[in-house]
């Protein structure tokens, strides 16, 4: 029996000290919802789970890139949607004023309506969506993947087409018969060429949507990755703090019995 040096004592303490910051640490992880409270609980997860985040945030940007991208394709549709109704007008009244029954005067009143169709179409031509022009000559680059790959979308050039353009030449006009056979093969052309630039919009809004699911895949399964490195196991920590919670209570009750331990030697000495 000793009394300067208690070893059941120390070893008591250390062990209650050990189990106590088991406890804290465990409390954390529930807290928080995160594995990894510290780097040195996971070195190695820190770093990879710190790269998933960055790539996953990436991902949400490029979808977002192609969500507008997808924007700007639906806008350009719905304008050519104008257009060809606009061209369908311009065709009737192109077949109206080559009626030899209606005068000069009466095909002047059809010119009317065609001229101002037709300033329709240019205008429509020089549109733009947040400052970029819509129908300009040439293909947009959109970021479409996490790691910046891009894809080029098709040329969607209205005002610059030449089958389009040519009807607002000064000479194209309803006012005639034989101007209105005339104009009839333009707006014809005209609508050839408009069905083939829907065509390309169809295509590329169909390939963004394509690239945003793909997106959205990617970034859920990334989310995952990251989730089983750093996410916390709810009922196995539970688990855990409560062994913690138990190992500390008896730690502390055997620490005060060795602390007790040495006072047994005053019944020798007393």
């Amino acid at each position: 029996m000793i009394i300067n040096n208690n070893a059941g004592a120390a070893m008591a303490a250390r062990v209650l000290g050990e189990s106590s910051s088991a406890l804290q640490k465990s409390l954390a992880r529930l807290s928080s919802g995160s594995k990894i409270v510290s780097p040195s609980d996971d070195a190695a997860g820190v770093g990879v789970a710190m790269k998933f985040g960055a790539q996953i945030n990436r991902a949400q940007a490029a979808r977002d890139n192609v969500g507008n991208a997808v924007a700007f394709a639906q806008t350009q549709d719905g304008f050519l949607d104008k257009v060809g109704n606009a061209l369908d007008r311009m065709s009737e009244l192109a077949m109206l004023s080559q009626d030899e029954t209606k005068t000069n005067a009466d095909r002047a009143l059809y010119d009317k309506e065609f001229q101002k169709l037709d300033d329709f179409i240019v205008a429509i031509g020089n549109k733009d969506f947040n400052g970029i022009s819509l129908f300009n000559s040439s293909s947009m680059s959109v970021t479409v993947g996490a790691d910046g790959s891009k894809m080029s979308t098709a040329d969607i050039g209205l005002a610059s087409n030449s089958t389009i353009t040519a009807l607002a030449n000064a000479t194209t006009s309803v006012d005639s018969s034989a101007s209105a056979a005339t104009a009839l093969t333009r707006v014809k052309n005209a609508l050839s060429t408009l069905a083939g630039l829907r065509a390309d919009v169809g295509a590329n809004m169909s390939r963004l949507e394509a690239e945003s699911s793909a997106l959205s895949v990617q970034k859920d399964n990334l989310s995952s990755a990251k989730s089983r490195i750093s996410d916390v196991d709810v009922a196995t920590e539970s688990a855990n703090f409560a062994r913690q919670q138990i190992l500390v209570q008896s730690g502390t009750a055997m620490l005060a019995q060795a602390n007790v331990l040495p006072q047994s030697a005053l019944r020798l000495i007393g």
